[in-house]
């Protein structure tokens, strides 16, 4: 069955100290597990995927999550945002603005 939302978590890591920094510095590890822990915790196998990425390319303002088929990018997401991420969209409510990047 097809997934009616994906989200990318960008997992990435450079080296500590490069320039563009990385969403692995930032916290995608315990993000990425926060996402698979509600999701499991719901019950949402079949309508929710959440995929670890490589570089989606807003470095510094990560971890950057991606949400489709809306398309949406969000920035400096943390483990405490994935409830109110997922609330929003599954209700199909839109975007959490405040997390949201331009």
């Amino acid at each position: 069955m097809k997934p009616k939302h994906h989200f990318l978590v960008c997992m990435n890591q450079r080296p500590e100290g490069h320039p563009r920094g990385s969403c692995g510095s930032l916290g995608a590890r315990p993000l990425f597990e926060a996402f698979q822990a509600e999701v499991e915790w719901r019950n949402l196998f079949e309508t929710v995927q959440v995929t670890g990425t490589f570089c989606l390319g807003p470095c510094d303002q990560g971890p950057t999550v991606v949400v489709y088929p809306e398309g949406v990018w969000y920035g400096r997401v943390t483990a405490a945002d994935v409830t109110e991420l997922l609330d929003a969209h599954l209700a199909q409510r839109g975007a959490v603005q405040r997390l949201q990047l331009a």
